[in-house]
């Protein structure tokens, strides 16, 4: 009679690219653990998405005194845009209307005078009104601009970091099904071997109850 088969230890699982093994899944006691094993230029790609999306989130809604510098500045530079303009606008129509009544009247003391000159600074007024409006706009527009752009920025991190993750974990089940088939294959081994010993041995039984049956039947 054949000795039973030892049965067999637990195979390990790995995943290899390029000679490179990425991913492993082995056995230490009672515990089955499956890692990944990232290359340098991985591991700063992931570490930098992983504290950049960290600082974006912590400071999604900070704004830094250089960063309300510059909406200052860009705010002043629409402000000053939209004066000369009004000014480009306005100052001609007086300067216009105060050279007519002068030609025609000799004088700017009169009330056509003052009744067109109200007209037109009643019209400017509004116009720098408008433009203190628009400013105030101008002012949302930045801010929900900025924040628009931050959550791009964040959105994109996330799905860069869920996307790296998901390779992962891709990777580690590889690593898994290489191993669970391996552990298949020995136990599959295992039975086949262990079949095969008790079926000699039922066969050596079985020849030897023949014998004996024959030799009783020709005493």
């Amino acid at each position: 009679m054949s000795k039973k088969s030892k049965y067999p230890s637990y195979s390990a699982g790995t995943v290899t690219i390029n000679g490179n093994t990425v991913a492993t899944s082995k056995k230490k006691k009672n515990n089955v653990t499956s890692s990944y094993n990232m290359g340098n230029t991985e591991k700063s790609i992931y570490d930098g998405i992983q504290d950049n999306l960290e600082t974006s989130l912590k400071n999604l809604y900070t704004i830094s005194d250089e960063k309300q510098q510059q909406w200052n500045d860009e705010l002043d530079a629409y402000k000053k845009a939209g004066i000369e303009e009004l000014n480009s606008i306005y100052t001609p129509m007086v300067n216009n209307l105060r050279d007519n009544i002068a030609s025609r009247f000799g004088n700017l003391d009169n009330s056509i005078f003052m009744d067109n000159l109200n007209t037109i600074t009643d019209k400017q007024a509004k116009a720098v009104s408008d433009l203190s409006d628009n400013l105030l706009t101008k002012q949302d527009e930045l801010y929900t601009k900025e924040m628009q752009n931050r959550m791009n920025y964040i959105t994109l991190l996330s799905n860069l970091n869920t996307t790296m993750n998901n390779n992962m974990l891709t990777y580690m089940q590889m690593a898994q099904s290489n191993s669970a088939s391996g552990n298949a294959h020995n136990q599959n081994a295992y039975k086949g071997g262990s079949s095969g010993s008790l079926d000699g041995l039922y066969r050596t039984v079985g020849n030897l109850g023949s014998n004996i049956l024959s030799f009783l039947a020709s005493s």
